[in-house]
């Protein structure tokens, strides 16, 4: 239990200096914004809305939600994020929401459980080409196969499009590479490691795939590739 309350308070720690960070171009969350859908627009893995709220309007995004022009929503868990570009929707948003939808649809989050505070990409279309060799597979394959390879070595390329770095001793990637689909949820592939990266970096992974691995402090994923290395891809 005291390990437990100790590993929950670094994280939070973690978080809350984050989120005091000036230069992080990020404000400090704030709680719960609800409004008035005023428009949708749908990509692959976000769901971004134009929301009337009685301070006025603005854009947030949540994960892949059938959300019609008219709802009223809740974005709960809200983090402001300033300037951020939208490849996809050839956008930069001077200021955009990021949190879960509440209601029916809670515990959907554009910034993943438990990981409101990563760095996040919306990169457009992501392609890359499989890893040679043995062991060599694409991310819908390690999600749709997690049991048959659960404890076995994969090697991995994709793309970054997520990072958290220094939770419980970890850096925390989120990849893909181009396969599998949103409405799946086998496009995107969890991956810790002691190596460091950046969003948008292309990299190959060599690591081995954990099921239903529970960290602790609301941290439990059914498919991970865990200790991995990294390492750097031509573009």
């Amino acid at each position: 239990m005291k390990h437990f309350i100790a590993t929950s308070l670094i994280v939070v720690a973690s978080f809350t200096a984050w989120a005091a960070d000036p230069q992080s171009g990020k404000a400090p969350v704030k709680g719960v914004i609800s409004g008035e859908v005023m428009e949708v627009k749908d990509v692959d893995s976000y769901t971004y809305l134009r929301l009337k709220t009685r301070d006025g309007e603005t854009w947030a995004a949540v994960s892949t939600a059938g959300v019609k022009k008219g709802a009223t929503v809740s974005i709960e868990n809200a983090m402001v994020m300033n300037n951020f570009e939208s490849k996809t929707l050839k956008k930069t948003f001077p200021t955009i929401v990021f949190g879960t939808l509440g209601g029916a649809a809670a515990g959907q989050s554009a910034l993943g459980s438990k990981m409101a505070m990563a760095t996040v990409a919306d990169a457009g279309p992501v392609k890359v080409a499989k890893a040679s060799g043995a062991n060599a597979y694409v991310v819908a394959d390690v999600v749709s196969k997690s049991a048959q390879l659960k404890d076995k070595a994969v090697k991995v390329n994709g793309q970054v499009v997520k990072y958290n770095a220094g939770i419980m001793g970890k850096n925390w990637i989120h990849l893909r590479d181009g396969s599998g689909t949103a409405a799946k949820n086998d496009n995107d592939i969890l991956v810790t490691t002691a190596a460091t990266a950046k969003v948008g970096d292309l990299v190959a992974v060599s690591g081995v795939v954990r099921n239903d691995k529970d960290f602790g402090a609301g941290y439990s994923y059914k498919v991970l590739i865990e200790d991995a290395t990294l390492n750097p891809l031509k573009k």
